[in-house]
């Protein structure tokens, strides 16, 4: 397991309870908005030592604190520990919510038919068939397809997340994405921060975020395919 870092508490990436988030480090994706650069390019975002028995230590240290863990990157499916890591977990009674990107579907129908997953929360950056070759060269789209199947027809609690950013994402893109989430738990549009990007010469170019209104606009696509949107 290559660990990227963990940040001890949060109140907002679990939804409904106080987390820790452990971060992978490695992506196989190149968002030109991602912001956690160092660990989609696969170097420790903090202490290099940190090692997986310093994070049972730590989580067997905090369970009259934490209420779940949240695995998140980079992309934590490349890892090839990731199973033994959500069962040793899980066996310290933990919640476990996994953060994915949504490129290697087995690994999640692994993870949920196991029952190693609690919560799922996947990114989808684009419709489906313009991964390639903005977020990742030779993209299979049926990949990410399969990854949303799978993740609705699991049971699971879940969210699917889109970052809003222009040109990648439009009014018709919204409601191609929407079409493939159709009566998802949760749908969320997420504000753009032009900060600390993988690529900030994209947004010199092309790049540009949606404001306020823009943003209630393409809520309004998605709302009717899905349970609940937001924006964020």
């Amino acid at each position: 397991m290559v660990l990227g870092g963990l940040q001890k508490n949060s109140f907002i990436d679990y939804p409904g309870k106080i987390s820790c988030v452990l971060f992978t480090s490695g992506c196989n994706f190149d968002c030109p908005y991602c912001h956690n650069p160092d660990l989609a390019n696969g170097c420790a975002k903090y202490s290099p030592f940190l090692t997986e028995d310093g994070v049972y230590d730590f989580l067997d240290s905090r369970k009259a604190f934490l209420d779940g863990v949240v695995i998140s990157g980079g992309e934590p499916t490349l890892q090839k520990d990731l199973v033994s890591l959500c069962e040793k977990v899980k066996h310290m009674g933990y919640p476990v919510k996994l953060d994915t990107n949504g490129s290697k579907p087995q690994v999640i129908k692994q993870l949920a038919d196991a029952g190693l997953v609690d919560y799922i929360a996947m990114d989808i950056k684009t419709d489906p068939y313009n991964y390639s070759p903005l977020i990742k060269k030779d993209c299979n789209p049926d990949n990410i397809i399969s990854s949303i199947r799978i993740i609705m027809e699991s049971g699971l609690s879940h969210e699917f997340r889109t970052t809003c950013i222009k040109p990648i994402i439009n009014k018709n893109v919204i409601e191609s994405i929407s079409r493939h989430i159709k009566g998802a738990m949760l749908y969320v549009l997420q504000q753009f921060q032009n900060t600390g990007v993988l690529h900030p010469e994209f947004f010199q170019e092309d790049g540009e975020s949606y404001d306020d209104h823009e943003l209630i606009s393409l809520k309004s696509i998605a709302q009717p395919w899905v349970q609940r949107c937001i924006v964020r």
